[in-house]
């Protein structure tokens, strides 16, 4: 790797509050942004930021994510670039639906990282799209802090896809916690 990455989860967000999923762009790029606890979950972060000083910032263009990247763009002076590959994992039918609907998509995805059960984005399509910005990234940049800021379920995913796991077993990681930050790569 010619970059390090930060790779942060966007905070609590009113999905999150309201146990739903919200996946789809039509719901999730206008409404469902950050809640008060996810407010304070990235005041606190930033307060106390332990992490390398990002120097360049990509998100998700979903509100929830867009919201959390422009607190951190703000303490550090950085420029906000929206990424449509960084957006949540497509949950087709569930949609909308209470967020116990996740459970039966990691089930199949524990078997099949390509079924399409409930019309849901696929686990290998999610992993090639998230890999795609990292690799472009890595062919434009060298020596940059770069934070990306997406989804818990991309996120997991990709992680899985760099450590070179199956992607069957994205789910056996310890799932990332709203507002939280991964460290991957040497810069």
């Amino acid at each position: 790797m010619h970059n390090r990455y930060l790779l942060m989860r966007h905070g609590h967000s009113q999905a999150n509050a309201r146990g739903l999923i919200i996946s789809s762009p039509e719901r999730g790029l206008d409404d469902f942004g950050l809640s008060p606890r996810g407010e304070a979950q990235l005041e606190g972060l930033l307060a106390d930021w332990t992490w390398p000083t990002p120097t360049r910032l990509l998100h998700s263009d979903f509100l929830r994510t867009t919201q959390t990247a422009a607190r951190v763009a703000a303490r550090f002076g950085l420029a906000l670039e929206a990424e449509t590959r960084l957006r949540e994992r497509h949950f087709g039918d569930l949609e909308g639906g209470t967020d116990d609907g996740y459970g039966r998509v990691w089930a199949h995805d524990a078997h099949d990282p390509t079924h399409g059960e409930y019309g849901v984005e696929p686990v290998a399509a999610v992993a090639r799209r998230m890999r795609e910005v990292i690799d472009a990234l890595e062919r434009r940049h060298a020596g940059e802090t770069i934070l990306l800021v997406s989804h818990g379920d991309p996120l997991q995913i990709l992680l899985t896809a760099l450590e070179g796991r199956a992607l069957t077993g994205h789910r056996e990681r310890e799932p990332l916690a709203p507002a939280s930050i991964t460290l991957w790569g040497q810069a």
